[in-house]
């Protein structure tokens, strides 16, 4: 009996096994949910900051865009709603996420983003942060920080601001927490965006409601929210209500059924005086491309008027000057002529004079006379000679006639006479 216990004490129950297959899968999924929930509580507040930061970039880029467009028609001043919503969206977003101050008791009081302004836009060059400091009319450090908003854009500086403080990163790094929209990869895309405020005149009073520090500023997202439908999906949805008329009741006639989407008269006039705004800016436009393209046309037919003249002077010249050329180039051949015969008539009168000494030496001052009688007649001056050289001192590139006996085109007299040829043997 005892063995019979023992043995039977040795032996497990098969219903354990069972339960213990059955509690595994069990545990497993009870650990699998407990990680993805653990996962989920992790990732659900990296998401909703992702979205936030998403949310706030989307629709500051699309408050710059109506402020661009609203400057167009108007001076834009703190009664302009397009601003008081800009405004609002860049003070969240400077706001994002910025850490508190901690008090001497170790408690964390609020902390507004002029603190963080004031500290990293020192560096900037002619900055307005003392003259927002010495408000009198300004107290608390909201109302600083939404007057510096102002001042910024009415000194076009507003962007210079932004992108001088996000360089600092260490300062930038003491004021706000992981997360902030600062620190990411926006704050880039912000600095850009800002860019083009830049290109607008603003107006502001610095002593108005808006900078009134006791209520924080709040965005207006219904500009932002539209949505157009296709003319498919109206009629996909007048059927749809059709069909659910004709199958709640059967009294239910299309006619009672209104249509999906109705505008108001004030839509309606808004619209149609933004067309209308539009419109005579284009027409203006017009006028002024139009008047500017006359001008040009002007401007152009002046240029080719002055061209031609241009042209015809320079032709007219250049006539002038082969003229010249060809009178110069006839008054050198003529000259050479004469300078030809010129030495002719010296080697008849030196070899007559020569003879007649060598014959007759008492005729020799009858002969000398008679030679030079003859050299004299030969150079007597010719009217055509007279005539080249009256035209020679018209020309403005004159040269003289000694300058004309060079050694290229003359030979001097003098060589020939005293060559020696000539001496008596």
């Amino acid at each position: 009996m005892l063995y019979q216990s023992l043995e039977g004490s040795g032996k497990k129950n098969p219903s354990s096994y069972n339960w213990q297959a059955r509690q595994e899968p069990e545990m497993i999924d009870g650990v699998k949910q407990e990680i993805i929930a653990s996962v989920q509580r992790r990732s659900g507040p990296a998401r909703n900051a992702a979205v936030e930061r998403r949310n706030l970039i989307t629709v500051c880029r699309f408050s710059v865009k109506t402020l661009i467009d609203r400057s167009c028609f108007e001076t834009i001043d703190d009664s302009s709603p397009e601003f008081n919503n800009f405004a609002a969206i860049l003070e969240q977003i400077l706001s994002h996420r910025l850490k508190g101050h901690i008090t001497w008791f170790g408690y964390e009081s609020p902390r507004s983003f002029w603190d963080y302004i004031r500290v990293a836009c020192r560096k900037v060059s002619h900055n307005c942060i003392c003259s927002i400091e010495n408000m009198e009319n300004v107290s608390s450090s909201r109302a600083k920080g939404r007057a510096w908003i102002r001042v910024a854009l009415m000194e076009k500086h507003l962007s210079e601001y932004i992108s001088t403080a996000l360089r600092d990163f260490k300062t930038t790094r003491r004021f706000y927490e992981d997360g902030a929209i600062v620190l990411g990869e926006e704050a880039n895309m912000l600095a850009g965006m800002l860019l083009g405020l830049n290109a607008i005149d603003f107006s502001f009073c610095l002593k108005g409601e808006g900078l009134d520090g006791n209520f924080p500023a709040v965005i207006d997202y219904t500009p932002y929210l539209k949505f157009t439908q296709s003319s498919d999906s109206i009629s996909s949805d007048e059927e749809e209500l059709r069909t659910l008329g004709s199958s709640g009741s059967e009294s239910s006639t299309p006619e009672n059924i209104g249509p999906p989407f109705i505008m108001d008269e004030n839509s309606w006039y808004n619209k149609c005086k933004r067309v209308e705004q539009k419109y005579r800016l284009a027409l203006e436009q017009k006028g002024y491309l139009e008047e500017l393209v006359r001008l040009r046309e002007t401007q152009l037919a002046e240029s080719v008027s002055q061209n031609k003249l241009v042209l015809q002077r320079i032709e007219d010249m250049d006539l002038a000057h082969k003229m010249e050329k060809e009178q110069l180039e006839y008054i050198i051949v003529e000259l050479q002529d004469q300078l030809k015969s010129f030495q002719s008539l010296d080697q008849l009168s030196a070899d007559v004079s020569f003879s007649q000494t060598s014959l007759d030496p008492g005729h020799s001052q009858d002969g000398k006379q008679d030679g030079i009688n003859l050299l004299n007649e030969g150079k007597e001056d010719t009217p055509s000679l007279l005539g080249l050289c009256g035209s020679l001192t018209s020309v403005a590139s004159y040269k003289s006639l000694t300058s004309l006996k060079s050694s290229e085109y003359l030979a001097s007299p003098t060589t020939e006479m005293t060559s020696p040829g000539l001496t008596p043997s």
